[in-house]
């Protein structure tokens, strides 16, 4: 009843996105959809604004959770809670996100290493000739 998004914009890029093979649902109310943990059944969950996706998320996964910023040429994974410049200093911080937040990131630059190494062209034109070559002198040895 308020604004026009998500007819104009979102479920028509949502449609798109399945046209395309990518499993993409919505749009969900955010109050409902985390009150009913529904974010649970999702590997990514999209919020159009900061504090809509972001409060529920700090609340539910109390410091386990990890914000991560898809669409860099970097990878940005960061802990769930802020700078806590309360207590810096003081040996009271609780880690835990901020592990979760580093792993996180060495899960995702394994998989984009595999998957530009998995998506090689291994056999370029006149390369199967190498190939062959170096498979051959490892089987005479």
């Amino acid at each position: 009843m308020i604004g026009d998004e998500e007819q104009k914009a979102i479920i028509p890029a949502i449609e798109k996105l399945k046209t395309e093979g990518i499993l993409a649902f919505g749009p969900y109310s955010a109050d409902a959809f985390f009150a009913r943990q529904h974010d649970k059944e999702f590997d990514c969950v999209l919020a159009m604004y900061h504090d809509q996706g972001l409060i529920p998320f700090k609340s539910f996964d109390r410091g386990m959770g990890v914000n991560y910023t898809a669409g860099l040429p970097i990878v940005r994974t960061s802990p769930d809670h802020g700078t806590a410049f309360d207590i810096a200093g003081k040996n009271k911080a609780d880690n835990t996100s901020f592990l979760e937040a580093l792993y996180l990131c060495i899960d995702i630059l394994n998989q984009k290493k595999g998957y530009v190494e998995n998506t090689k062209n291994k056999l370029q034109k006149g390369g199967h000739k190498s190939l062959l070559k170096k498979t051959k002198e490892d089987i005479e040895e």
